[in-house]
């Protein structure tokens, strides 16, 4: 009987995974020429933002918004749990991201990352930091809204690693007057089901998440902004991010203490 319930399970998986990878092609071929289109016209598209807001909606994601988020003249800081954080995030802001990298040479991720303006880094050559920089100051300078996560991987969403205070020397001093918004990507009692830990391959995770059932809430907490001016360098940004995420995390797990 067991054998026969894993069965019947693994086949309707199978079922959801096969309909959600469907529609997800199916926006992917409305999205991107509409995408080019705009961009042959020197139009400012609003299609990335579309697409990746549409990728949260079929995995499943009820995106809920608490506070206001800032529209531009802003650097998101954000905590990490999932691959879903970046549609999540992308069809709550518009912004671009930065990301590793070797995600730029990932089949079909890779280009839909470019198609958004993300920003690759390698992280560990610390020799490319000052260039790194460099390229976030000039997509800031353009007014691009960008989100960083800071934590450099992801987590099981109910801690907070250290934040790493190299990418925040963009903003010692920043390119013209802007702010920097913590936010907060909380997925509640549902984040074991979500979280991208324990060096579980990419595509291992998406297909899990694919192969769920019904619909989760995110919440996504925008959170005060904060006036790099008022700050001597970029380690104290990076420590007042990190404060205001994890008192946010806190107080969404019930006041447990986030080290």
């Amino acid at each position: 009987m067991a054998l026969h319930s894993n069965a019947r399970t693994d086949a309707v998986g199978t079922i959801r995974l096969a309909s959600r990878l469907t529609v997800l092609v199916l926006a992917l071929v409305v999205a991107v020429p509409l995408h080019l289109l705009f961009t042959m016209l020197r139009l400012s598209s609003p299609w990335p933002r579309i697409f990746l807001k549409s990728v949260a909606r079929i995995a499943g994601a009820v995106v809920q918004i608490d506070g206001a988020p800032l529209s531009s003249d802003v650097f998101y800081v954000s905590n990490h749990v999932s691959l879903l954080d970046i549609p999540v995030l992308a069809g709550a802001t518009g912004a671009a991201f930065v990301a590793q990298a070797e995600i730029a040479g990932w089949p079909l991720i890779g280009w839909l990352s470019k198609l958004n303006r993300t920003i690759f880094i390698t992280r560990a050559d610390r020799m490319t930091i000052a260039r790194q920089v460099e390229t976030l100051r000039d997509a800031l300078d353009h007014h691009q809204p960008v989100v960083v996560f800071p934590e450099g991987t992801t987590t099981d969403g109910q801690s907070l690693l250290p934040f790493k205070p190299s990418l925040f020397a963009v903003v010692t001093p920043p390119p013209r007057p802007m702010m920097i918004q913590p936010i907060l990507i909380d997925y509640g009692a549902m984040v074991p089901d979500y979280a991208w830990i324990n060096d579980e391959a990419a595509g291992t995770n998406a297909m899990r998440l694919l192969r769920r059932r019904g619909t989760f809430p995110v919440r996504v907490h925008f959170l005060p902004p904060i006036d790099p001016a008022a700050y001597p360098d970029r380690k104290s940004i990076a420590a007042e991010s990190r404060k205001r995420i994890a008192d946010a995390l806190s107080a969404s797990l019930g006041g447990i203490a986030i080290v």
